[in-house]
C-alpha cells in the first residue's frame, strides 16, 4: 500500500524533535531528494510546527501532520499516511503506549529515542 510519508518525525516541536527534524531537512529536502523519502513533521500544533519548520530553513512545503496521542482518531490518520513513526516524545511512559499500540496494530514500523529503561 502506497503511503503519503516513509517518514513522520513525531514530536517535532520538541528539542530532540526538531535537531532530527533539521537533520532529515538538510539532507533530504523537499523536492530536491534524490533518495526518495518522503518525510513530514508531526506534532499537536499545526501552528508551532510551521514556526519550527521555519526556523531550522526546511523547505515551505515540508509537509506537517497534526497528531495528538490522546485522540485515538488522529493516530489512526497518521497510520493510515506513513510507514515508520519515529517518536520524540517522552516521558515515553506517559505519551508512547497509545502510539507504539496505533503502530503495532496497524503494522507500522516504529523507532524511539526512549532512554527509558521502565517503560
Amino acid at each position: 500500500m502506497q503511503k503519503d510519508f516513509d517518514i513522520v518525525i513525531h514530536g517535532a516541536t520538541g528539542f530532540t524533535g526538531r535537531l532530527v527534524a533539521e537533520s532529515m531537512a538538510a539532507r533530504y529536502p523537499n523536492g530536491r531528494n534524490p533518495e526518495g523519502i518522503r518525510w513530514a513533521m508531526g506534532g499537536r500544533s499545526a501552528d508551532k510546527l510551521a514556526a519550527v519548520r521555519d526556523e531550522i530553513g526546511a523547505p515551505a512545503d515540508t509537509p506537517l501532520v497534526v497528531t495528538d496521542v490522546q485522540q485515538p482518531d488522529s493516530l489512526q490518520r497518521l497510520m493510515q499516511r506513513t510507514r515508520l513513526v519515529l517518536s520524540t516524545v517522552g516521558p515515553y511512559q506517559l505519551y508512547g503506549n497509545e502510539l507504539l499500540a496505533a503502530c503495532a496494530a496497524s503494522g507500522v514500523h516504529y523507532v524511539d529515542l526512549c532512554g527509558e529503561p521502565a517503560w
